[in-house]
């Protein structure tokens, strides 16, 4: 009767899990083939599941009617920058929260984990000012990286994810006369890959995607991210539908391309970390 129930829910699980899978797909789905439908298709939206002709038409519009190739390469720039920034700040503070001993250490992470608690809408007009006014960064590379040259949350996953590794390797290290230097580039980032690899996923991906700060602070198209470029991408009288989805579906395989290259890190990463050492 145990095991009927267990079945049971296992059937009910793995159903609402394909369900779930094929929701979160159409989208998807729908975002690749229409970027393949003819102009006729893409004016019309008709709803087809399986395109009748196959064009490659909307990518040319996209990439002849925009400056698409500078958005990506904008978007390339400023989403590596922050993330080689990020992995590198926040592995640092990681460490030194985790495994160094200082006064106030405590005090200073939990002051760090208040500032998360503050709605981001809060700081963005003082932020703004900083920025624009005061450091005259409007309309540049420095004025979409400075802001966001490391987050309070990756230092928190940094350090959670560094209370995991062993200690005994860092006083064995220091026994032997090694630099703290020594020990966090020859024995922590070594351990520490599989997170590393995760927080670079996510810093990738968050700036990759980010729309609303490279909107507030770009004026000139030359300028623009690609997100930001394919929310202005529409013409006075229409809007064209299918070049915005194959513009989506190019936004869409830098993403695509890190998380199956780094697949292995990834679980690897969240199997470690779920797991106190």
């Amino acid at each position: 009767m145990q095991s009927k129930g267990k079945i049971a829910v296992l059937g009910v699980s793995i159903t609402m899990l394909v369900m779930w899978g094929i929701i979160t797909i159409i989208p998807l789905y729908w975002m690749i083939i229409g970027s393949f439908q003819d102009s006729y298709a893409d004016a019309s939206m008709k709803i087809s599941m399986w395109p009748e002709v196959w064009s490659f038409e909307p990518f040319s519009r996209f990439f002849d009617k925009t400056m698409a190739w500078r958005w990506l390469l904008n978007s390339l720039i400023v989403s590596s920058i922050l993330t080689v920034t990020n992995v590198f700040f926040a592995s640092l503070a990681g460490y030194a929260f985790a495994k160094l001993h200082f006064p106030g250490r405590n005090t200073i992470f939990w002051i760090l984990l208040m500032t998360m608690m503050i709605p981001t809408q809060v700081t963005l007009i003082p932020l703004y000012i900083l920025v624009i006014d005061v450091f005259n960064l409007k309309d540049s590379y420095m004025g979409l990286i400075l802001p966001s040259i490391v987050s309070v949350g990756n230092i928190f996953l940094m350090k959670q994810y560094m209370s995991t590794l062993p200690t005994s390797l860092i006083h064995a290290a220091r026994i032997d006369a090694c630099s703290e230097f020594g020990i966090f580039y020859k024995i922590i980032l070594p351990m520490a890959k599989p997170g590393l690899s995760v927080l670079a996923i996510f810093s990738f991906v968050f700036h990759w995607n980010d729309f609303f700060w490279p909107l507030l602070v770009t004026e000139s198209e030359a300028m623009r991210t690609i997100q930001v470029g394919l929310a202005g991408f529409k013409f006075a009288d229409t809007t064209d539908f299918g070049a915005i989805m194959a513009g989506a579906t190019v936004a869409s395989l830098p993403m695509i391309i890190l998380f199956f290259a780094l697949q292995r890190y990834f679980l690897q990463g969240i199997t470690i970390g779920a797991v106190k050492g």
